[in-house]
């Protein structure tokens, strides 16, 4: 960044900035010695912060505080749900094939621990929404000794289109299947309800919402009914999880969680995400935004314009002093044609100059302007000139 310039960060969607509450939080709680599992005062406090923050993130998803797992992170509670052994009234339920949507986040793509022969993709549509009537196809097809889990997530980090759960839910529930949710950008963002869903499972992430990296939680719903544990070896969130929680990380995650579902916060984030979109066509009338004709997050903006590469517009911005992203960025930094536009049916050409806005609770309106300023002088530096 430029010396004596403000970073003007839009990416949310891949990690919000720590709130200041929530850093209060991870220092109070960074301050007292103790183990959860111990049973000296030290130990009683830890899991005093511990079960608050199980309240807290089971009101943030409509659930059940009995029902949290605390986790390293979503993408462990994704694979832990993803397994095809789980535990109904504690006896052995076993699933024989997984179903996953096209737009996955790529922990729920790589399957979890089922083989890759058992792991099958459900299309979605142009907008990007999974094809329930596809599903419902694939899961009618399966033979009578075939049990399912299906993996939808809530919303989409890319393009921020939101995923029919409820129907999804009701199919999967009728034909005695198994039903997993990431939900890991929509909690915070929209009013989540792990009952209205009505699914087996459902992870969230703490550095999505404005809480510390590092601790997430898998949240289940009604009934015992389990997927076995991923990690083993302690008899930690009820013999669910082991490993000595991370006391000062959860405590952190329950703060954003309870700040998160301020709905006066959210309306004004997306009042300022509608306001960029309509500047960002009126300054470019050729860009396509992905998704914009059906239900989205609030805070979410994915486009392109045909001829401008996402990865050179992102150096621009960066040199801006402007933090975005592109549709797909793989672990080497480089730019890829995103396989959630790809599934919908998006040409790669386009696909690739995919960008990403994402707007949270730092975000100002100056922000949105200091965006809008810095896309001017990327366009017209990068548009395609026209021929004849």
């Amino acid at each position: 960044m430029t010396a004596n310039r403000e970073l003007t960060y839009l990416d949310y969607n891949a990690s919000a900035p720590l709130r200041e509450e929530s850093l209060l939080a991870l220092q109070e709680a960074y301050k007292a010695a103790g183990n959860a599992s111990s049973i000296h005062s030290s130990g009683r406090r830890a899991r005093a912060i511990i079960e608050d923050a199980r309240h807290k993130l089971s009101d943030l998803v409509d659930g059940n505080p009995a029902n949290v797992i605390f986790t390293s992170g979503a993408s462990e509670a994704n694979v832990t749900a993803l397994s095809p052994t789980w535990l109904k009234n504690g006896e052995p339920f076993i699933l024989t094939q997984l179903f996953v949507s096209a737009i996955e986040h790529p922990s729920v793509i790589a399957g979890g621990r089922f083989a890759t022969q058992n792991t099958h993709v459900i299309p979605v549509d142009d907008k990007g929404r999974v094809i329930v009537a596809e599903l419902k196809r694939l899961l009618e097809q399966l033979g009578e000794d075939e049990t399912v889990l299906v993996s939808v997530m809530a919303a989409n980090s890319e393009t921020g289109v939101l995923q029919p759960l409820q129907e999804v839910g009701v199919l999967v529930e009728d034909l005695g299947h198994v039903f997993h949710v990431d939900a890991v950008q929509m909690a915070g963002k929209a009013p989540v309800s792990i009952e209205m869903i009505g699914c087996n499972s459902l992870s969230i992430s703490s550095h999505k919402i404005g809480g510390p990296q590092g601790v997430g939680a898998l949240i289940l719903g009604k009934g015992d009914f389990r997927p076995v544990p991923l990690l083993t070896g302690g008899g930690q969130e009820s013999w669910r999880r082991a490993g000595t929680e991370n006391t000062a990380g959860i405590a952190g995650f329950a703060v954003a969680a309870a700040q998160s579902t301020n709905s006066e916060e959210r309306a004004r984030i997306s009042g300022l995400r509608d306001y960029m979109e309509e500047r960002l066509k009126v300054l470019t009338p050729e860009a396509v935004i992905f998704g914009q004709d059906v239900l989205r997050l609030g805070n979410t903006t994915c486009f392109a314009v045909e001829g401008i590469s996402a990865e050179t517009a992102l150096i621009n911005f960066d040199l801006s002093d402007v933090a975005v992203s592109s549709g797909s960025a793989c672990s080497s930094g480089k730019v890829g044609a995103s396989h959630v536009l790809l599934a919908m049916g998006i040409s790669e050409t386009l696909a690739r100059g995919a960008i990403r806005v994402s707007l949270g609770w730092a975000t100002t309106k100056i922000d949105i302007e200091r965006f809008l300023i810095a896309w001017t002088k990327i366009f017209k530096r990068m548009k395609p000139t026209q021929k004849g």
